[in-house]
């Protein structure tokens, strides 16, 4: 298989893996099994993003945003569709097991999910139409979502997988604009932090309520 070949067929793989993860861990220590997801997709990630793009494209997705302020302005407002719930249920962040998974989640996923389904998939999908290549990444990165809610009920469901959509849409739309992630990397931090990660894959709070 070429390069180009591989990296095209890897959102197969992790979604799999990821889908196979929450099964097993699911059934050895329930809802927490949202743990070995995020480190052994991390893991993958980071594989996929140093092998097929390397120092050099990393460069590149960090370079400064091409484009208007109005692209800066959609990927906030994007990042701000969570604080609602953040509101309402930011009592649920009580304890250093709760806080800490919490805290590194936000801090440290949104590198690696954008450097990989925008930065990655986009640029080796750059030849197939636009609307293709963004519906192609924006499909498979709201797929391997819906692992999370095997063990979480506030995870699970077909909004969650829209909404998820949605986001990578815009966060897609944005990158081809604005040839960088910097922009997606903050909007994807306040939706993992304000989103309240950790207490919504334990089940704190109920579903729908905000």
């Amino acid at each position: 298989m070429t390069k180009r070949n591989i990296v095209i067929a890897s959102p197969f793989l992790i979604i799999a893996t990821n889908f196979g993860v929450a099964f097993l861990f699911g059934a050895l220590i329930g809802k927490w099994a949202f743990m070995p997801m995020v480190l052994i997709g991390w893991a993958l990630w980071l594989f996929f993003i140093l092998k097929y793009g390397g120092p050099g494209s990393i460069k590149k997705w960090l370079q400064k945003a091409k484009g208007g302020f109005g692209w800066g302005f959609l990927a906030l407002t994007v990042g701000l569709i969570p604080l609602p719930l953040f509101l309402l249920h930011n009592g649920t962040l009580s304890g250093w097991e709760i806080v800490i998974p919490w805290l590194l989640l936000a801090i440290i996923n949104p590198w690696f999910e954008e450097f990989y389904w925008r930065g990655l998939l986009l640029d080796y999908t750059k030849n197939w139409p636009s609307w293709t290549s963004i519906l192609f990444t924006s499909v498979l990165f709201a797929a391997n979502h819906a692992a999370f809610g095997i063990n979480s009920v506030v995870n699970s469901g077909f909004e969650l997988v829209i909404s998820t959509l949605i986001m990578g849409l815009v966060w897609a739309i944005i990158y081809k604009k604005t040839k960088s992630v910097r922009w997606l990397v903050f909007s994807h931090f306040l939706v993992d932090f304000l989103s309240l990660s950790t207490p919504a894959f334990l089940d704190l709070f109920e579903k729908g309520s905000w």
